[in-house]
């Protein structure tokens, strides 16, 4: 069993880095695009690369992981994934920067998928693998606070010029360490079934998730303009063709991309419709809540920083004791965690529109990380419960793009209704009015998510009177 628990840890070191390098840029932003004299346009592009090569690669990763191996796969991210850290630290140019940083993306969409693949096969009860997942969300806690303590950190250093490239030099020597680790402690997985891959389909379904996450993530800064709305259109048809093209060759027993088996399963669409609500609602927060904190009540970024900061701390800790209530009470758990971040919401709905003092802010945001790190990890459990091997590394692709493309959503929806009550010249009541409003939308996609886990069979969360002992 301790032997799991290592091959876990090795596992884990992938999702880190992936978790902790979409943080780890936001703070240092301002020295990065003073040192290489990059425009806004060019710093827009800087922070959505990662997200569009991340988004867009996923489904893809978790498909060459089943047919070539899991551990070659999560091998060859971390390899390039460390090259690419390389080139965004040593880059001289904003291009260059934006480059790299898109080839990180897709070098965590290879690692990415094969994480929770892993995790699936290594651990096939429920009981430990309940607990293993909990690790993952400490993994997810971890690396959000991580990344931006991390990115404040190196970018305020005084002993060098250009601090802001050891956040990106820094992954060298996890990921050598991760490398040498899986080599040595990992074992293969993958299935032994004679099938090319699918070229074509990666081409489609790839220009058909970079055109929707490109699309959004524009539409985040620029607004939903004419070209946004179009591309938005184009990448709705090229993924309408992609999905036809991948029926069409199953039925003709040739290669394909994704095997839409996986949607026959109840607890798997209900899981990556809980999940997409659950990050509507999380990455909107943590937009709104910055944008509230520094231009609306004036908190300068380093004291808004800890206040988040403290989201991740409630995080973790809940990560670490909700496994047991989740094994010990089953669904009722979920529901009863989903409660607390609407109550938690609710609180923070009256509250930040009065005078509160600083510590009020911290206990408000480590209450709902309390929330938050105790609906996450089960929520994977939940869309890849039961999953077939031959299927999982498909889930796994799918259930990360369904995430990663609902928070860019997320954003972009309640983002454009939290600016809609500023108005032109926002004075604090504007704010706290558009916070309030963008609130309530976060409220409701709860209530969504809560009613998915309702529906939830009770076999892929059962009550355990009697939890063993390991």
């Amino acid at each position: 069993m301790k032997y799991k628990y290592l091959k876990l840890l090795v596992v884990l070191l992938g999702q880190l880095l992936t978790i902790m390098d979409i943080f780890i840029i936001n703070v240092s932003i301002p020295s990065i695009q003073c040192d290489l004299h990059a425009s806004p346009g060019e710093m827009q592009f800087m922070m959505a690369a990662y997200l569009i090569g991340f988004a867009s690669f996923l489904i893809t990763g978790g498909r060459l992981g089943d047919l070539y191996g899991r551990k070659k796969l999560y091998m060859t991210g971390l390899s390039a994934f460390m090259i690419s850290s390389v080139a965004c630290g040593f880059s001289v140019g904003a291009w260059q920067l934006v480059t790299a940083r898109f080839v990180q993306g897709i070098s965590a969409a290879m690692m990415a998928p094969q994480v929770l693949s892993m995790i699936q096969i290594l651990f096939p009860y429920h009981q430990e693998r309940t607990q293993a997942m909990g690790w993952y969300g400490i993994t997810i806690g971890t690396g959000t606070v991580l990344g931006q303590f991390l990115g404040g950190y190196f970018s305020s250093l005084t002993l060098m010029d250009e601090p802001w490239r050891l956040i990106f030099l820094i992954n060298i020597p996890v990921c050598l360490a991760a490398v040498f680790l899986t080599l040595n402690i990992l074992e293969e997985s993958r299935l032994f079934v004679k099938q090319s891959f699918d070229i074509t389909g990666v081409l489609i379904l790839s220009a058909g998730l970079f055109s929707a996450t490109y699309a959004l993530t524009l539409a985040e800064h620029d607004g939903l303009h004419f070209n946004n709305v179009s591309l938005m259109i184009i990448s709705v048809g090229i993924l309408w063709v992609f999905i036809k093209s991948q029926e069409k060759k199953k039925r003709n027993r040739k290669s394909y991309l994704i095997d839409f088996d996986l949607f026959r399963y109840k607890n798997f669409n209900l899981g990556i419709i809980a999940v997409s609500f659950f990050f509507i609602m999380l990455d909107s927060y943590f937009y709104i809540l910055s944008l509230f904190l520094q231009n609306g009540l004036k908190i300068g970024p380093l004291a808004a920083g800890e206040i988040i900061v403290f989201q991740g701390l409630g995080f973790i800790l809940a990560s670490v004791f909700s496994v047991r209530f989740i094994l010990r009470y089953g669904k009722k758990a979920l529901v009863a965690g989903l409660s607390f971040i609407i109550l938690v919401l609710i609180f923070q709905l009256f509250l930040f529109r009065m005078q509160i003092e600083f510590p009020v802010f911290c206990l408000l945001l480590f209450l709902h990380g309390l929330g938050i790190g105790s609906i996450i990890p089960s929520l994977a459990n939940i869309a890849l419960s039961g999953m077939s091997e031959k299927l999982i590394g498909n889930a796994s692709g799918v259930y990360n793009t369904f995430q990663q493309i609902a928070a860019i959503i997320g954003i972009v929806a309640v983002g454009s209704i939290f600016y809609c009550f500023l108005g032109e010249k926002p004075l604090v009541q504007d704010y706290k009015n558009a916070f309030s409003g963008a609130l309530l939308i976060n409220i409701f996609c709860v209530i969504f998510v809560m009613i998915c886990i309702f529906k939830v069979p009770d076999d892929v969360l059962p009550e355990m009177k009697h939890i063993p002992k390991k």
